[in-house]
């Protein structure tokens, strides 16, 4: 059993802007389930505050001004989760990242920074507690300040630093590392320095024990240029101490079998409901209710990353095959207009909902036949997995979590009973066209049909497996912690000139 101190932005259902907030709800009760006795540490954010009433506070001064932490629980479970507020800083309505002008909150540096200082003061247990963590577990750029920090402490813990979306680094001017106060040797291509910028997610790249992210495949790609966002460098030079682990589900919220959302329920072994789950899917849509019309479905975000737009290049194609497009979603304003307009064509084949709705995609998963997930690039992805366990084949690029999740319907894996959706290789509107094609061809064959859908139903996606591998990668960082001295060196190259 391992003390962890599990430090993050936002956690569902405590607060939720993406996949950030599923891993950190989720993940510490795996652990806690495992026997690790985990802390969870993240801002008091006013919505958050305001939902959750009178909460039992500690207040302490050490990390510069009046600083409250109050305590509740993860719902769900009995992981304890500490609260850090302070006024001016987190106690502001909405976004916990962006102002009302989309933008990101001018002060985001000085948020986060703070947080990370409090998540110091909290593991080196100088605020109280009578508690100290063996490992500190921080997560994505606004967290990474605390390895660096962590560096000159006598007996710190051990660190690791989980990479969710290497695309979001946290990088702020030089004046503001001048604001924050922080070692002038920071400021160097082997610490935080980022071209002449300051980089939060170095300081976990360079300075923790452990590196990791949100799938294997995604962990060998950004030390590569074309995902690795100009710290591809650094990750190569780390790649020793680097490794990913796929993030579970949850997996009673996404059971067929026990779903609340949908109107039949099924398994694996008695697969009827889903067809009646497709008719009312067709129906809520007024799409002609044909059990043998293939329903193809999308749910995310309508943004390049998620390759709507070859969507939407196929589309004049895919009105010319036998086949229903349901498309839940939002995002970029230019494709939602298209997607309007293919719908105004088309209402008896294409149905569109703007925004986002837990239910219907509760529905979407369940009654459909095919899913699809062109995206560019993906560290590990959720929907993919809620398809197969729905036995919903998904069509997906061979990147990041699609890759390392899906087994594609070659030959070979037919033959062993072992495919579970589609797979192409490369971001061009053609090879999609052709995955679709495939798929309707073996969607034809119901036999192997069949097959495809009990491979993917049969996966184990549950967060169990993936803090088993958590809980090996903690051991390793204590095992690194204790052989080093000092912060790794690093090339100036690799660390961003």
């Amino acid at each position: 059993m391992k003390k962890i101190l599990f430090v993050t932005s936002e956690a569902h259902p405590l607060i939720k802007t993406g996949g950030l907030a599923d891993v950190s709800g989720s993940l510490p009760a795996a652990l806690e389930a495992l026997g690790h006795d985990i802390r969870i540490v993240m801002p008091a954010y006013a919505d958050l505050l305001a939902r959750l009433g009178e909460l039992p506070g500690k207040r302490i001064n050490q990390v510069g001004g009046a600083i409250e932490i109050f305590e509740t629980r993860l719902p769900g479970s009995q992981v304890l989760v500490w609260l850090v507020a302070h006024h001016g800083t987190f106690d502001r309505v909405g976004n916990p990242y962006l102002a009302e002008n989309g933008k990101p909150w001018a002060d985001n540096a000085e948020r986060f920074a703070l947080l990370c200082r409090v998540a110091v003061e909290i593991a080196m247990n100088r605020v109280g507690f009578a508690w100290k963590p063996d490992i500190i577990h921080c997560n994505d750029w606004q967290s990474g300040l605390i390895p660096a920090l962590l560096e000159d402490e006598p007996n710190r813990p051990a660190t690791v630093f989980t990479i969710h979306n290497l695309a979001y680094q946290g990088v702020f001017p030089w004046e503001t590392f001048q604001r924050l106060g922080l070692p002038q040797r920071y400021w160097s291509p082997t610490a935080l320095e980022f071209y002449n910028q300051l980089s939060f997610i170095k300081g976990g790249l360079v300075y923790a024990d452990r590196v990791n992210t949100v799938s294997p495949t995604y962990a060998v790609e950004i030390q590569g240029k074309e995902f690795g966002c100009g710290l591809d460098g650094l990750l190569k030079e780390r790649a020793d101490r680097l490794s990913g682990i796929i993030n579970g589900i949850d997996a009673d919220a996404w059971n067929p079998a026990t779903d609340p959302h949908l109107p039949a329920h099924y398994a694996k072994g008695d697969m009827a409901g889903k067809a009646e789950n497709k008719a009312r899917l067709q129906q809520r849509f007024n799409l002609e209710q044909d059990p043998e019309v293939a329903v193809i479905a999308m749910v995310g975000r309508t943004v390049q990353q998620k390759g709507i737009d070859l969507v939407i290049e196929i589309l004049p194609e895919l009105m010319a095959m036998p086949l229903q497009l349901v498309i839940l979603g939002s995002g970029e304003k230019k494709y939602e207009q298209t997607l309007k307009h293919w719908h105004s064509l088309y209402p008896d084949r294409v149905a569109l909902t703007l925004g986002y709705d837990e239910p219907l995609a509760h529905l979407i998963e369940a009654g459909a036949d095919l899913f699809l997930m062109p995206s560019r690039f993906e560290p590990c992805g959720l929907n993919q997995m809620y398809s197969q366990r729905y036995g919903t084949v998904p069509i997906v690029r061979r990147v990041g979590g699609l890759a390392d999740t899906v087994e594609d319907a070659t030959l070979e894996n037919l033959v062993a009973a072992q495919a579970s959706g589609i797979i192409f290789d490369d971001a061009e509107a053609e090879e999609l066209l052709e995955a679709v094609r495939q798929a309707l061809k073996l969607f034809a064959n119901k036999a192997i049909w069949g097959q495809i859908q009990m491979a993917g139903m049969g996966k184990d996606f549950s967060w169990h497996k993936s803090a088993l591998k958590y809980s090996d990668l903690y051991h390793l960082a204590l095992r690194d912690k204790q052989g080093l001295t000092g912060k790794p060196q690093l090339s100036a190259t690799a660390g961003g000139v």
